[in-house]
Parts: structure tokens; C-alpha cells; sequence
């Protein structure tokens, strides 16, 4: 019997019934000396989501987590839900949900391994080293099995890394490429070290951005950790419900979630909020990884010139160059970045479908959008802010 075989997999419907040690030894064993790589699969942001019902009844986010054992050891944890919508994901598939019930089916409930409501590129397959093959595909297996036990139609994975993806296509599932637009830092000193290496007119433009933005009438205050307070939550919930209700109908996140947020994640926040005389008019939500800063949510007041611009992504870059991080990861969509130094990056998913008849279609499909993704990809970059040749050595 082979060591896949003797792998366990257990489907817990709480964070409660594993430690959070053996969930982090898998997720982020990298943070013992250090943060993790990205935050959003730690135990205390997933235990974050399912403590506020962010998760849960009632939000069409339901826990299966996975774990696989091996003996009495945890090799590796997934963060799977079952879906009954496609809201929070950011891997658009309506398309696949119309044409599978125009067909008859159901398509949902439906399984997602990803991190709800956060479109950040990050590991999925939570394994460790020393477990990695076997961990990895047993957890696959896992989540197919369950999908075709309970007769569900199909299982994503979203915003995983190429190793996971390459492992996943070897398995069967289809791929699917998307793109985001990513500030990349090239060893910049300061703010102005990479406006050098823009074309003179974008140089301007963010240039008189910038100064129309601090013509707001008030301060800026950047915060992480201790520096941020409860108050801070306050204003920012009523920024975020703004927001929330014009993208998305209603807020994915409870206000639970930001009490959680203060309590247990605030040395990975980064907060940028605008005030005038001591009252908060807008603010910019971003979580702190090893080499990458995560932008997340940003909402305000009322309408302030260029403000959306310099909370969301100057006050980033700024905060990427001091911290020496590598890049800026500004959430889904949004070609309007590309003129702030933004340059669009390709995106990664897997899926499954249990009908094997709709299962090539969809493969058909994807081959001819990733081909129009790729493509969209270069004509985008040559667009880029970027001197030519720095578009180049970006390339």
C-alpha cells in the first residue's frame, strides 16, 4: 500500500476541530521566523472569517475544510467550502453556471478550495515539505471524491500557484488563466526612483495626482499593528458598507469581522486612512505579507479628487519601497491601474466538472480564452506607464 492510500482525509465543518499548530505548520510554517508568505491562509484570518459568520450559514460559504493525515500526523489542510452562488470569488463563472442549467443540471451547490472573498494569489494545497507530493494530490482526491459522493457538480480551485496548478492539470482538472494588475518593485529607493523609469507625461500625471489628492483638506495617517485602535474600525466599517453595497449588493465581510481583525490581525493590516480635523473621510484596507502587500478594501465619505488614487495605490508603492517588499497586489480588475504603474499579471484557477460531456466543453472554452488572455496581457503592457525599455525588462 502506498503512502497516498494510507493518507487520510478528514472533512471538518470548523476551524475548532484542528489546532491552529497543526493547521499553521501547513499553511505557514515559514512565519516561525518571520510573517508568513501571505496571511490569508493562516488560522487566525480563516478563524477570523468563520468567527464573524463572514462564513457560514446564511452566506452560501460553507466549511468542508480538508485535512489530510498520515498516522497521527497532519500533512496537509485545504480551505474548501461549498458554494451555493459564485459571489466572493473573483474567478468569474456565471458563464459556466448558465449554460450547465440551461442543460438541465444544478449547477450549484458547487465545491471552492480558496480564501473567501479575496482575490490574492496564494497556496491552496497546504502541505507540508516533507509530505508534499503525497499531501498535495490526496487532498485533490479528496475534494473530488466528495464532490462526486454528494453527486456536486464541479470543483475550483482558485488563485493558486503554478506548482499547484501544474499538479492539478496533471491530475485532469482544467486550467484557467486571469489577470490582475501587480506594482512590481525593482529595487526602488524611493517614490521617485520609480517615477524615473516612467514616460515623462505618466510621470506628471501621477505627479499632479498626487498633489491634487493632498489638497483633500485634511491628514493622512498610515497605521499598522498597535497604531491601529478600535475607532480606526468604525469609521472604516462605514466605508467598507459603502462600498460593498454599490459593488456587490451587500457587504461580503460582518462588522464582526474587523473586531476580529483588531483583535487577532492587526500586525498584518496596513491602514491608510484620511482625515479632516480628527473626523475619517476615506480609507484604504491592505494586508501585509513576507514579500507582497495585498490591497484590499477602500471606500469613503464622499467624492474627493484622486484621493481613491493615492490611499489605494501611492500610499501602497510608498509603504512597498520602505519595507523593501517585493510587489503591490491590487486586488481584481481595474485597467485604470495600469497608468499608476500597475502592469497586468497572468492569474491562475483549476476546475473539475463531474459531466464529462460538459467537462470538454468547458476545456474547449478555456483553451481559447487563456489565448485571449495572453494576448491581452502584451498589448496591455505595452500601454504600461513604463520608459520602453523598462516595459521590456518587465516582460
Amino acid at each position: 500500500m502506498d503512502r497516498e492510500t494510507r493518507c487520510q482525509i478528514n472533512v471538518l465543518t470548523s476551524l475548532s476541530q484542528v489546532t491552529q499548530q497543526e493547521w499553521d505548520e501547513c499553511a505557514c510554517p515559514e512565519a516561525e521566523d518571520g510573517r508568513p508568505i501571505d496571511p490569508f491562509t493562516t488560522y487566525r484570518f480563516m478563524k477570523a472569517l468563520e468567527d464573524s459568520n463572514s462564513v457560514g450559514p446564511g452566506t452560501g460559504w460553507t466549511p468542508h475544510y480538508l485535512q489530510a493525515k498520515l498516522e497521527d500526523e497532519t500533512i496537509g489542510v485545504s480551505p474548501l467550502y461549498g458554494k451555493t452562488h459564485s459571489q466572493g470569488e473573483y474567478i468569474f463563472d456565471h458563464n459556466f453556471a448558465h449554460a450547465y442549467e440551461n442543460a438541465g443540471g444544478n449547477y450549484y451547490p458547487k465545491l471552492q478550495i480558496a480564501v473567501p472573498h479575496t482575490p490574492a494569489t496564494g497556496r491552496r494545497l497546504l502541505v507540508k515539505d516533507t509530505h508534499s507530493n503525497v499531501a498535495q494530490s490526496a487532498l485533490i482526491h479528496g475534494a473530488i471524491q466528495l464532490a462526486s459522493e454528494n453527486k456536486i457538480s464541479s470543483l475550483h480551485i482558485t488563485f493558486c500557484i503554478e506548482s499547484e496548478l501544474e499538479i492539478g492539470t496533471q491530475m485532469g482538472l482544467h486550467k484557467r488563466q486571469t489577470q490582475q494588475f501587480h506594482w512590481l518593485n525593482s529595487n526602488y529607493k524611493s517614490f521617485d526612483d520609480f517615477l524615473a523609469n516612467l514616460s515623462s507625461r505618466k510621470r506628471k500625471n501621477i505627479r499632479k495626482e498626487r498633489l491634487q489628492a493632498h489638497r483633500f483638506g485634511g491628514k493622512i495617517e498610515v497605521l499598522t499593528g498597535d497604531d491601529i485602535q478600535p475607532h480606526h474600525w468604525d469609521s472604516f466599517w462605514t466605508f467598507y458598507q459603502d462600498t460593498g453595497a454599490r459593488k456587490w449588493g451587500t457587504p461580503y465581510l460582518t462588522r464582526q469581522f474587523f473586531e476580529e481583525a483588531q483583535n487577532n490581525l492587526r500586525n498584518d493590516i496596513l491602514l491608510v486612512m484620511a482625515h479632516i480635523d480628527g473626523v475619517y473621510v476615506a480609507g484604504a484596507l491592505n494586508f501585509i505579507g513576507r514579500n507582497t502587500l495585498y490591497g484590499r478594501y477602500w471606500g469613503s465619505a464622499q467624492d474627493f479628487p484622486c484621493l481613491h488614487f493615492e490611499l489605494c495605490y501611492y500610499q501602497a508603492i510608498d509603504f512597498a519601497i520602505a519595507q523593501k517588499l517585493d510587489s503591490v497586489e491590487a486586488g481584481a480588475q481595474g485597467s485604470h491601474k495600469l497608468a499608476r504603474g500597475y502592469l497586468p499579471v497572468a492569474t491562475h484557477s483549476l476546475h473539475w466538472f463531474a459531466d464529462q460531456g460538459f467537462s470538454n466543453a468547458v476545456a474547449n472554452y478555456l483553451e481559447v480564452e487563456g489565448k485571449a488572455v495572453n494576448e491581452e496581457i502584451n498589448v496591455l503592457t505595452t500601454y504600461g506607464p513604463f520608459k520602453k525599455i523598462q516595459v521590456e525588462e518587465q516582460q
